[in-house]
């Protein structure tokens, strides 16, 4: 009889890290728009262009990792309350970039020392060092996203 294949779970990293997202994703959701009347998507919107102001939705979808349709909307939410405009390309008369407000600097600025404490509590369990570690071997598994998604069998 031959054996059945399954996945340890708490020793597949894709899983783990699939399973911390999501879970950190529904929690500061919740939290956000019972606070801020705003979710997720919304907040990762505005933390992205406090990064990097006048960008196209496109560069949004880049780095954070969401579909187009989910920036789209989650920006039409925001524009719509006032928290980010939209501007003509300087460069590009067909293309768009998008912009905080200054309310929505302000909202931004408020839901960051929010998630900033969620941070220090997910973290509080690691030494400064072991923070470092994580934070680096996080970024080197980020780098290598495009290199096992072009995998096909």
């Amino acid at each position: 009889m031959k054996r059945k294949k399954k996945l340890d779970l708490e020793r597949y990293a894709p899983a783990l890290l699939a399973f911390i997202a999501n879970k950190l994703s529904a929690g500061a959701s919740q939290l956000y728009r019972d606070t801020f009347d705003v979710g997720i998507v919304e907040w990762r919107v505005l933390s992205m262009l406090a990064v990097e102001s006048h960008i196209p939705a496109q560069r949004i979808c880049q780095v954070v990792g969401l579909d187009k349709s989910a920036v789209s909307k989650s920006v039409q939410v925001l524009q719509s309350r006032g928290y980010v405009q939209s501007e003509v390309d300087t460069e590009d008369a067909r293309r768009y970039t998008l912009c905080l407000t200054p309310e929505g600097q302000e909202l931004h600025d408020r839901i960051f020392d929010v998630a900033k404490e969620r941070e220090r509590r997910l973290l509080e369990t690691l030494s400064p060092q072991e923070v470092e570690s994580l934070l680096h071997m996080l970024n080197r598994i980020h780098k290598q996203i495009d290199h096992v998604n072009a995998y096909r069998p």
